[in-house]
């Protein structure tokens, strides 16, 4: 949020909330758009509180915490991640943040690469800094006793986002495809993605899928996550009007329904472990679709959104999700590891270290989610410093950062 530079380093605690909306509005320009920075706020809580509600850890005999999942034994509870994973949001906003930013790039005689360097260096600070401090949490954690399973679990959970990081990276890279092909098909220009992702499925999930290789289905790695982002694309060059969001609408969701009910489509659109079909990872025809009826909201919604975020506090709240929405998403899983480590200190906690079996547990963590969401604003203040630029830090602290993260990496090796 480049507009919002001169409250960077404000901290609404410290100088009270209403101070901090003041200097938020003072700070905005008329012509912001406040819907995209709302909807990409609401896409990362969206997906934050998914997973602190999909996530159980539970300790072992060893004292060590286990991933588990409340999927596994409550599937009622899979449409729950239809309306709380908006990657489908995400990757809408991206292609349309990435697809204005580059025409002004453009207009200021940049190049291309240059342009994509500055894109990769603001995504990549947070995550180097996410697996540096971690190495340094890790050895200490380690240093006192905290069993490795443990550690593991925090390894694992730190590192399921960062595949998303890595797409984003890869499509923010196929900007200027992507651009290209809205200029040749205008609004249209998603459509060949669908054709790839239902080729890939049929591949993998028909008759002869015994004989498909095991690789098969990372064919959609790609396709299945542009739908969305070439959707912002065109929706910024102004492609994408009434009509076509309706279509949208509509289309995805006779698709999604579709899937489900003819094509016996895994209901839930998050991993379950020990599920033979995910939808995710790699993306399934169904996320293209949900990503489908998700797009086509957010541009009916568009005008009207703008309008509700005029609200000064309410404005102020998007505002901070997304000064330090990267570092957000990098370390989101790290409170449910602090908070849960802390129950299991204490013992068996309903919804926090209990096996998630019943609707009594998913009741009970519900009620945690306050105290993680406390527990990550506290992290988040204490490491948001990696999202800015790097050069007000000492040359001996980009280093050690950088050793951190190698660190870091092998610690990962070493533990998988």
């Amino acid at each position: 949020m480049t507009s919002l530079a001169t409250i960077e380093n404000s901290r609404p605690a410290a100088r009270g909330w209403n101070t901090f909306t003041h200097q938020v509005t003072a700070a905005t320009p008329a012509h912001r758009d406040r819907a995209i920075d709302g909807l990409r706020a609401l896409a990362t809580v969206g997906v934050i509180v998914g997973h602190w509600l999909v996530g159980a850890l539970i300790p072992q005999s060893d004292g060590a915490l286990r991933i588990s999942s409340p999927l596994r034994t409550l599937e009622g509870l899979a449409p729950a991640s239809w309306f709380l994973q908006m990657l489908g949001l995400f990757f809408l906003v991206g292609g349309y943040s990435s697809a204005l930013s580059l025409r002004r790039s453009g207009e200021r005689g940049e190049s291309y690469a240059g342009w994509l360097g500055q894109r990769f260096v603001r995504l990549g600070r947070p995550v180097v800094g996410a697996v540096a401090l971690s190495a340094a949490s890790l050895m200490v954690l380690g240093a006192i006793g905290v069993p490795s399973g443990t550690l593991r679990t925090w390894v694992v959970l730190l590192i399921q986002p960062f595949w998303f990081v890595a797409v984003y990276l890869a499509l923010t890279a196929l900007t200027k495809y992507a651009m290209a092909a809205d200029r040749r098909l205008g609004g249209w220009a998603a459509l060949p993605l669908i054709g790839v992702v239902a080729l890939a499925d049929l591949l993998r999930y028909g008759p002869w899928q015994d004989s498909m290789p095991g690789w098969i289905g990372m064919i959609n790695l790609v396709p299945g996550w542009l739908f969305a982002y070439q959707l912002g694309v065109s929706w910024a060059q102004g492609r994408i009007a009434r009509r076509g969001a309706w279509l949208l609408v509509l289309g995805g969701a006779a698709v999604f329904v579709l899937l489900i009910t003819a094509f016996d489509y895994p209901l839930s659109m998050v991993g379950v472990p020990g599920a033979d079909r995910t939808n995710s990872h790699p993306p399934s025809l169904l996320v293209p679709a949900l990503a489908a009826v998700q797009s086509g909201l957010a541009i009916l919604l568009h005008r009207r959104l703008n309008q509700v975020l005029r609200r000064p506090g309410l404005w102020a709240g998007v505002a901070l999700v997304n000064l330090s929405a990267m570092t957000i998403f990098c370390w989101h899983q790290v409170p449910m590891v602090l908070v849960s480590m802390a129950g299991a200190a204490v013992g068996d906690v309903a919804g926090l270290t209990t096996a998630p079996t019943d609707l009594a547990w998913v009741l009970a963590r519900i009620g945690w989610l306050p105290v993680m969401g406390v527990v990550l604003a506290g992290v988040v203040a204490v490491t948001r410093r990696f999202d800015a630029p790097w050069s007000g830090m000492s040359r001996a602290v980009r280093v050690l950062t950088g050793v951190l993260a190698l660190v870091f990496v092998g610690f990962a090796a070493a533990l998988y």
